[in-house]
């Protein structure tokens, strides 16, 4: 178990920057939603209310009680981990902001962005396999090492761990089901395929932490914190796994053929 101390000193007067910092990020959308309605079709009020709930989503588990809490309780800590690396990034995905980027962004910031997304570094990123990568074998090494009780003494390191939680989170989700435009597509089997390896990754590890607990942490803690990984943790990749198969589905349905 951890103290807050120093650390939670430092986070909380962060909190407002934070905060105002989410409220802005849910604004901008708004403003680029109710631009793009005027200058196209309405924007889908589905994924304006995916991206609130998505940005929600991770501030709850940056600031506020659970946050808070999540310095001295392995449980609540996991807890964050779901919101922020799991939940906010699918919500965050299904708003297609690159989408809502591209109808409201002047013509020359447009092709500027089509050709960031064509980029090699961003095809990289955006493999599956590279994604999964980044985001399960960076869950391994928070988690096995001595790395989840130094980010608890550390603010910068604190942070860059969220960060990359968050972002991998992302990339994973967009890797996996493609909502906003992607430039270089990969098969429905072979991103099923590299799904099911890292749901078995995200998996094992949930009950490595269960057996072995991460430095600091207590062992019931441990126990309740790798159940909740390993149960909620399937509960969120069975939704993505349907979105997965429905998109599936639907590439795959023959279409109607318009001659009498």
């Amino acid at each position: 178990m951890h103290s807050k101390g120093h650390l939670h000193d430092s986070g909380a007067s962060f909190e407002p920057f934070l905060l105002v910092s989410f409220a802005l990020v849910i604004l901008i959308y708004i403003g680029a939603a109710a631009y793009s309605g005027r200058k196209y079709n309405k924007w889908p009020v589905s994924r304006t209310l995916f991206w609130i709930l998505g940005v929600m989503s991770a501030a709850s588990a940056l600031i506020g009680p659970l946050a808070d809490r999540a310095h001295m309780d392995f449980t609540a800590h996991m807890v964050g981990h779901l919101l922020l690396g799991m939940i906010s990034p699918i919500l965050l995905v299904l708003a297609a902001p690159i989408t809502l980027a591209l109808r409201t962004l002047d013509v020359p910031s447009a092709r500027r962005l089509s050709r960031l997304l064509r980029s090699r570094p961003l095809r990289i990123l955006t493999n599956p396999i590279f994604a999964s990568i980044l985001n399960i074998g960076g869950l391994w090494i928070l988690y096995t090492s001595g790395l989840y009780g130094a980010m608890h003494h550390n603010i910068i390191l604190h942070a860059l761990i969220h960060f990359h939680v968050f972002a991998a989170g992302y990339l994973f989700s967009a890797s996996m089901i493609y909502i906003d435009p992607a430039p270089h597509p990969l098969s429905f089997k072979f991103r099923i395929i590299v799904f099911a390896l890292s749901l078995a990754g995200h998996d094992i590890l949930s009950k490595y932490i269960y057996a072995h607990p991460p430095s600091g942490v207590l062992k019931a803690q441990a126990e309740s914190g790798g159940m909740l990984m390993f149960y909620a943790g399937d509960a969120v990749d069975v939704v993505l796994i349907c979105l997965l198969c429905y998109q599936w589905f639907k590439a795959a349905r023959p279409r109607r053929s318009l001659a009498i």
